[in-house]
């Protein structure tokens, strides 16, 4: 369609009947739709405070009766404003449901219990900003059309093979799927739903060397069906870059299920064709991100450059106004994965503000709120999400909050400050993890000047050598007295209960202080400077 609409039915195939299953249609299936937003339950009176709906909503976690008094309060909406679509899982099988949503004239999809939102989400975005001209490419006979992506070469790869497609990356996450039909198996199931395929059948394609048979080269491996583990047979390739083959890079694999009847004599030579033709797409994607991506790093800072805010806004349909929050997501430790969980993050994201932005810049996540209700709300958010990253993917994150934040043109700038925070020391992991960019300015500002004194000896203190050089010749411990009662603000009782001696002892201990030091402990500028090498050098100086 030239408005970039697409049908009901075409969205579905695009989705997968193993999938998403049509249960009700007042309308038919013929119906155009062009936005989809994710909402959880504490979001649905948030979207009906709003205008015009969009016209796919997923409800994640909204159980039956939110379900039906949400689509009860739809229906009393202009009919021009409602939602068209309505995907959830256990609340499709309440009769109240079914009831309310046909009353309101939203057609009502069943997702599969085991798919992941956030896969349903991504397919169902991809699908809906596929331009006319992909869309058209898949009913082409022309595999090598420019205009082609994977989802247009799996659909066209079926057809041409008699077969159903799945094509994947290298780590087996399933990058684009043709239409399954009746005689899909277990394996190809288990994939698109996001899931991982039999662990028994996984192990047997080891031990036949599949996988090592498909990453030595270009070869068609023929993958015989396995009968006790309702597993058909198989044709796969590898997607790889590069014609050498020592020296080219593995970037996914396609894998070609047969159905009911056999493939086609000639399947696996179209197969190795389409290997090709997906090695350039993939290439493509990786060589030259998509505009938008380029626009979202731009307003990020990613490249240092300026940014034309009026175009960026109205290419990504933002206000360019504020009040406006940036959030950035690091991960503690040796956790790893946290980019690749960037797809949950702006599936939950997407589920707080429809609007929101993520994007992934080295190591992190970060995530732009256009517009948001109070900052408690937006802290609110991330603690949960945080705390789920942890709880389902074991990702210990912390993150840190910039807002208010005045506007587009301030986003860069609030991404920078929301790294400081990040780059700075946790000094218990194990507390609180999120924090807003106002709590933290003491922490990270000192962290900084103490950095800063650890890296230029010239402004070391010689004098503390001294102090250290006694404690080491006398078994003493002037350093962490003077320290503690620093701490203590001077209080020389509280300070000396802090380090279980006499207040007299800790006044003698004091007393060598100034007198190894040659300070004052009474004078504000000796006592500032003190304290600040005491933090800046906590290790004994040799």
């Amino acid at each position: 369609m030239s408005d970039g609409s697409i049908t009901l039915r075409a969205l579905l195939a695009a989705v997968d009947h193993t999938v998403a299953t049509l249960v009700d249609a007042p309308a038919g299936d013929g119906i155009a739709v062009r936005t989809v937003a994710v909402v959880e339950p504490a979001d649905l009176p948030e979207h009906l405070s709003e205008g015009a709906l969009p016209e796919v909503y997923l409800l994640v976690g909204v159980d039956p009766d939110a379900t039906t008094r949400w689509l009860r309060d739809v229906g009393d909406r202009d009919p021009a404003q409602r939602p068209r679509v309505l995907m959830t899982k256990g609340a499709n099988d309440s009769p109240a449901v079914r009831v309310a949503a046909h009353d309101a004239g939203v057609a009502l999809v069943h997702v599969h219990r085991q798919a992941r939102w956030d896969r349903v989400f991504s397919v169902i975005r991809r699908t809906l900003a596929r331009s006319p001209g992909q869309r058209a490419a898949s009913d082409d006979n022309d595999l090598l059309a420019p205009d082609t992506d994977l989802f247009g070469l799996a659909q066209v790869l079926a057809r041409e093979t008699g077969g159903m497609v799945s094509i994947e990356d290298p780590q087996s996450h399933v990058l684009a799927y043709s239409a399954s039909d009746a005689s899909a198996d277990r394996l190809r199931i288990q994939s698109i739903l996001g899931r991982e395929g039999p662990s028994d059948y996984l192990r047997i394609l080891r031990d036949w060397g599949v996988f090592d048979r498909v990453r030595r080269g270009d070869e068609v491996v023929d993958v015989p069906e396995h009968p006790e583990l309702d597993i058909r047979r198989r044709l796969v390739v590898g997607i790889r870059r590069g014609a050498d083959g020592a020296s080219s890079r593995m970037l996914g694999t396609i894998w070609l299920q047969q159905g009911a009847a056999p493939l086609r004599p000639d399947a696996a030579q179209v197969l190795r064709g389409a290997s090709a033709v997906a090695a350039r797409i993939i290439a493509r994607r990786l060589d030259a991100p998509s505009t938008e991506a380029l626009l979202v790093r731009r307003l990020f800072g990613a490249h240092g450059d300026g940014v034309d805010v009026p175009s960026v806004a109205a290419a990504l349909n933002l206000p360019t106004a504020g009040p406006a929050a940036v959030i950035g997501f690091a991960p503690i430790g040796p956790a790893a994965g946290l980019t690749e969980s960037s797809g949950l993050i702006r599936l939950h994201a997407s589920a707080f503000r429809d609007d929101s932005v993520t994007e992934s810049i080295g190591e992190r996540v970060y995530v732009l709120l256009p517009a948001y209700q109070s900052e408690h709300s937006v802290g609110s958010w991330v603690r949960e999400l945080v705390t789920q990253l942890e709880q389902t993917r074991e990702l210990v994150v912390r993150a840190a909050i910039a807002a208010p934040v005045a506007g587009l043109t301030a986003v860069a700038g609030a991404r920078a400050e929301v790294d400081r925070v990040m780059d700075s020391p946790v000094a218990d992991p194990m507390g609180s993890r999120v924090t807003t960019l106002a709590d933290a300015r003491t922490a990270v500002l000192l962290a900084e000047i103490m950095e800063l004194i650890r890296e230029r000896p010239r402004l070391h203190d010689p004098r503390l050598a001294e102090l250290d050089t006694y404690d080491r010749a006398h078994a003493a411990d002037l350093r962490v007295s003077v320290h503690t009662y620093l701490r203590a603000h001077g209080e020389v009782r509280a300070a000396a209960a802090a380090l279980r001696v006499h207040p007299n002892t800790l006044r003698y201990r004091l007393r060598r202080v100034e007198a190894i030091l040659g300070i004052d402990l009474t004078d504000p500028e000796d006592r500032l400077l003190l304290a600040v090498q005491l933090a800046a050098l906590p290790i004994a100086q040799k």
